[in-house]
C-alpha cells in the first residue's frame, strides 16, 4: 500500500522556507501537547460569594466575601454547564484548559500557513482561467408600439400568425324598396287576417249556440 505523501514537504507542494520553518515549529509544539495527554474545553473562573446570614462579614461595608471558589463553565448545545472545583481539581484541570486554548491557536496559525501556500502555488499559472457561470445571453429587443396605429390590426405584442380575414362592411338598405314591398303586401295581409277572424267567429258561435251577427 503506497504511503501518504507529506503535503508540507517542499517536493510535494512548493512552500516558502520561512513558512516551512514555522510549520515545523508548530508541529513540534502540537506533539508536545499531545504527549501531556489531555485537553479540556471551556474556562475556569474564580468566584467570591455572599452567604445568607445577615450578620456575616460578607454583608459588611466593605464586604469580606467568601472564597475564592473555582468554577468550570462550558457551552454544550446552546446550554451552559457549570461545575464547582476543589482547589486540587483547579490545579489539575487548569493545565488542560490551557492546552485546549493553545491547541486552537496553533491550529489557526497552521491553517493560515496552508492558505498562504495554496495562494503562492506556481501551478495556478499553468491552468486555464476557469469559466464562471454561463455565457451571458444578449437582451431581447424591446417591442415598441407604433406611433400611428391607423387601420393596422392590433395583435397585443404577438407576431401575426395568419393573414387577417377581410372585414365585413355594413350594407345600407334602400328605404324606397322597403316601402314598395310593404305597400304591395299590405292588402293581401289584411284580406288573410279578415278570413281568419271570420273562421274564428264561426267556431265560437257553434260552440256556445249563439246567433252570428253579420
Amino acid at each position: 500500500m503506497p504511503g501518504i505523501p507529506d503535503l508540507c514537504h517542499p517536493e510535494t507542494v512548493p512552500v516558502a522556507a520561512s513558512h516551512q520553518a514555522q510549520a515545523e515549529k508548530i508541529a513540534a509544539e502540537l506533539a508536545a501537547i499531545a504527549r501531556t495527554g489531555m485537553v479540556l474545553p471551556g474556562s475556569i473562573t474564580q468566584r467570591r460569594t455572599r452567604c445568607g446570614r445577615a450578620n456575616c462579614g460578607c454583608h459588611a461595608d466593605p464586604p469580606r466575601l467568601h472564597g475564592p471558589y473555582w468554577q468550570w463553565t462550558r457551552k454544550v448545545a446552546a446550554k451552559t454547564i457549570c461545575r464547582w472545583l476543589s482547589p486540587d481539581q483547579h490545579r489539575d484541570y487548569q493545565a488542560w484548559v490551557g492546552n485546549d486554548r493553545r491547541l486552537h491557536e496553533l491550529l489557526a496559525r497552521l491553517e493560515a500557513l496552508g492558505a498562504a501556500a495554496l495562494d503562492a502555488d506556481p501551478r495556478w499559472k499553468r491552468q486555464p482561467a476557469a469559466r464562471t457561470g454561463r455565457a451571458r445571453q444578449p437582451p431581447e429587443p424591446e417591442h415598441k408600439p407604433p406611433d400611428n396605429v391607423g387601420s393596422a390590426r392590433l395583435t397585443c405584442g404577438h407576431p401575426l400568425s395568419r393573414t387577417p380575414s377581410a372585414q365585413v362592411s355594413p350594407k345600407r338598405e334602400d328605404l324606397s324598396q322597403v316601402r314598395r314591398l310593404i305597400t304591395r303586401s299590405a292588402p293581401q295581409c289584411v284580406e288573410r287576417f279578415v278570413e281568419r277572424m271570420s273562421v274564428a267567429g264561426s267556431i265560437l258561435v257553434s260552440c256556445h249556440g249563439l246567433q252570428r251577427v253579420t
